[in-house]
């Protein structure tokens, strides 16, 4: 008796929340077909942090070029949680961060319900949680303005179902970075502390054996996700790996390299001065995200000085520069200066935040080598910018760098790669202390010959092979 109640009561859930979706899946339709002009395609990208002045911000405003140039009867919609910032001044910082003007009107959708999809909401099961909140903010982005062609653009690939199931689209997605890896696997079976794994977790086998049937069984239903993407396209050799694995997409990914001020850092001069006496500049490029592990770096920086006399010692800065999207980005650059004290090298390390494109230009024309700590990036723009501009790349030895940009040019090495502070620090001393200025120069040339894999019309020409087949 209790037994056919409560299979009474969920067969009359199911069947509820099947006409619910029948429901809404008639009614965004209907929206759809009132909106619409009579040859218009409209084309949404779901970019919920479109202001955040990141690599990903200059794939989508790339994209949105590139579906202009090519089709003029199309509307371009950015779905975006950024309500403090009107459209006008979302592109003017576009603009002045990268240099990239966007050709047409965009229409602009701002969310309520980004919070959702804040990390911060979810202490504990914070994928799925993210995971979850990111479906209720794409459902709010179908009901303001359903698109007829849908790209995910930051890696919510929860939402793509929704847009083909409930509002009819052709999808596409372009990963920067999957939500789940096997590498995330590796370190929660392996017990390992890291920004992803908990000590508490690491410690315990009974919530490492309970964290890795979550990960699986999420790292299932992403994989299902994601195979409602019509189109698959992916920053790097290392990120479609994973997604091929995940998604099984294999042979149905397109790799299409994020796009970076190539040209642009390339009128820059090669030759900088390195002679004693000499200020000699390291920067760092990018976002205040943990992950990005800036603190690798002023421990490596401090363990270089440490081998030098104090008169060599003076000649040496380092400066930190990214955005900060939040307030947690906030609270690590607080972080980072209270180390910079603690190991009293405040007077040689500088953290600028949210710096101006004219601004990067200053720093990348006067640095002599570029830092990279993240482990497995998965691409790493700020690296071929380095390259681009002529700073000796110090990357870590994973990735994108190691994959696809770090690479030796006819056996000749175009930079250095690192794995921890001993390596980083070793790499410095290379570079500063044993090459000569003509080896220095030799490097900066062979990288930048390979940048022109890495251009902004190169990516804009890919990606419009890549969606063609949306639009027939």
């Amino acid at each position: 008796m209790w037994f056919g109640d409560c299979f009474n009561h969920l067969a009359l859930s199911l069947l509820s929340l099947l006409s619910l979706c029948f429901f809404l899946a008639l009614l965004t339709r209907l929206r759809k077909r009132r909106r619409r002009k009579a040859d218009e395609i409209v084309v949404g990208f779901f970019h919920p942090y479109c202001n955040a002045g990141g690599g990903g911000e200059r794939v989508l405003w790339c994209a949105i070029n590139a579906i202009q140039n090519k089709y003029p009867n199309v509307q371009c919609v950015v779905y975006t949680g950024d309500t403090d910032a009107t459209g006008d001044e979302i592109l003017s910082k576009a603009q002045s961060t990268f240099n990239i003007k966007v050709q047409r009107f965009v229409n602009f959708q701002h969310l309520r319900t980004r919070f959702l999809v804040e990390a911060k909401l979810y202490p504990l099961l914070t994928l799925l949680g993210q995971s979850v909140g990111s479906v209720v903010l794409g459902l709010e982005a179908a009901f303001r303005y359903p698109p007829d062609i849908y790209i995910d653009t930051m890696g919510y690939a929860f939402t793509i179902p929704i847009f083909k199931w409930l509002c009819g689209c052709e999808t596409a997605c372009y990963v920067h970075y999957p939500t789940i890896s096997s590498d995330m696997l590796s370190v929660v079976e392996c017990r390992n502390n890291s920004f992803n794994n908990r000590k508490i977790i690491a410690r315990s086998r009974l919530l490492t054996k309970f964290k890795l049937f979550y990960y699986k069984l999420f790292a299932y239903c992403y994989g299902v996700a994601g195979r409602q993407s019509n189109v698959v396209m992916v920053n790097s050799s290392w990120t479609q790996g994973h997604v091929d694995q995940l998604w099984s997409m294999s042979g149905k990914t397109w790799k299409i390299y994020p796009p970076c001020d190539v040209m642009g850092s390339m009128s820059l001069p090669l030759d900088r001065p390195v002679t004693t006496g000499d200020e000699k500049l390291i920067i760092s490029i990018a976002q205040f995200r943990p992950e990005k592990d800036h603190a690798l770096q002023i421990r490596s920086f401090h363990r270089f000085l440490s081998n030098l006399n104090p008169t060599e010692k003076s000649n040496f800065r380092l400066i930190l520069a990214g955005g900060c999207r939040n307030h947690g980005d906030e609270a690590r650059v607080n972080e980072l200066r209270q180390l910079t004290e603690e190991l009293q090298l405040g007077g040689q390390i500088e953290i600028q935040t949210n710096i101006s494109f004219s601004k990067l230009k200053e720093l990348l024309a006067a640095a002599h080598v570029g830092m990279h700590t993240m482990k497995n990036e998965h691409f790493g723009i700020g690296v071929v910018e380095f390259q681009a501009a002529g700073v000796i790349v110090l990357a870590h030895n994973s990735g994108g760098p190691e994959m696809d940009i770090v690479q030796k040019i006819d056996g000749k090495r175009s930079g250095y790669l690192a794995d921890d502070e001993e390596s980083y620090a070793e790499a410095l001393q290379k570079i500063f202390m044993e090459s000569t200025h003509e080896e220095r120069v030799k490097m900066q040339k062979e990288a930048r010959k390979s940048c022109n894999r890495f251009s902004e019309e190169g990516f804009q020409e890919h990606f419009q092979q890549a969606v063609i087949s949306l639009f027939q």
